[in-house]
């Protein structure tokens, strides 16, 4: 997805956060811009809500500093909250009352005059497809609905940030897509800032602009998707794969390992991976047929969040270093 250009409207410098011996988060350096969809992409325990409730001042840091929309959720935390929405991995709600009167009382808590809140309300039910269901108690509705229910609630008080965490989880494949969806579009439609923290890669590449990798309290990296890929291949040898026909393996190596360029050569079930200083694919083509062998396939291996995910949150990478080629071999 393009990134709108526009200000920080959250930022944190060091941002640490200790419990005893045990570091949560560590010297945390993040920046999320007006209007864009920030995902916080991580493994369960890596920190990020932690990191959330820091920047909503509901948990003190250790070090360093945070700034949402100005403020200091540490010293200005009403400041904050007036103007960031929150939705919890666990939404809470009266099951005795109905979805509208749940987002009723939001307003009232707010201080929203109630001719005003009744419309607003409305409105949202209707974005977040709860229309037919906002007269029925809470208590009767899926796990779906009240997510669904949930974004509605932190948009009753016109939020310019709402943070969500986990806001798929336990939701089936279909309500995934409509909550997907539905973040979207609202930050497409209200020009709301998002951070959303989740563990489920697909998810997080579906709608956010920039991507920030958390793992172990740490912040390894951050971009657009394709970004995090050259992030993560850095300086290593480009990969190339190369399928070749029923025998032929053998002899292709040979002619490949004499080509400028190839620095090794790995050899699995139907043909061969090469790892290379550049990209060799139109030599590698012109020797393998030259020499009369079958070329079934030819290309370049790049990262995606898929690789992403196994280096760093499978225990496959240390330091940012892992050899390429594992990783091409994975995925042929």
């Amino acid at each position: 997805m393009e990134q709108p250009q526009a200000h920080a409207v959250i930022e944190a410098r060091g941002l640490t956060k200790r419990y005893g011996q045990r570091t949560v988060v560590d010297g945390l350096d993040l920046t999320v811009h007006e209007g864009e969809i920030f995902g916080l992409l991580g493994p369960n325990g890596a920190g990020k809500t932690t990191t959330i409730l820091m920047l909503l001042g509901l948990t003190e840091p250790t070090a360093g500093t945070a700034r949402v929309l100005g403020h200091d959720p540490l010293r200005e935390p009403l400041e904050v909250k007036r103007q960031v929405g929150y939705l919890p991995e666990n939404v809470g709600f009266y099951d005795d009352l109905t979805g509208f009167e749940n987002l009723l009382y939001t307003a009232r808590l707010n201080g929203i005059d109630e001719r005003e809140a009744r419309a607003h309300i409305a409105s949202l039910l209707e974005a977040v497809g709860l229309a037919s269901a906002a007269d029925r108690r809470v208590r009767e509705y899926s796990r779906g609905m009240r997510q669904r229910l949930g974004l509605a609630d932190v948009l009753v008080k016109r939020p310019r940030i709402i943070i969500l965490d986990e806001p798929t989880l336990g939701i089936d494949p279909k309500g995934v897509d409509e909550v997907l969806q539905l973040i979207a579009r609202l930050s497409q439609e209200e020009r709301v800032t998002v951070l959303l923290s989740s563990h489920l890669l697909h998810q997080v590449q579906r709608i956010c602009h920039r991507v920030g990798i958390f793992v172990g309290g740490r912040l390894i990296a951050q971009g657009p998707v394709e970004s995090l890929a050259r992030q993560l291949a850095g300086a290593a040898p480009l990969v190339v794969e190369v399928g070749v026909g029923a025998g032929e393996q053998s002899r292709a190596e040979h002619l490949v390992r004499a080509i400028d360029g190839v620095l090794d050569v790995t050899a699995y079930a139907d043909g061969l991976v090469l790892s290379c200083r550049q990209d060799v694919r139109a030599e590698v083509a012109r020797t393998l047929v030259t020499h009369g062998l079958s070329l079934l396939h030819l290309r370049l291996h790049t990262y995606g969040l898929d690789d992403i995910y196994r280096l760093y949150f499978q225990g496959g990478m240390q330091d940012g270093q892992r050899d390429p080629r594992s990783v091409a071999s994975g995925a042929a």
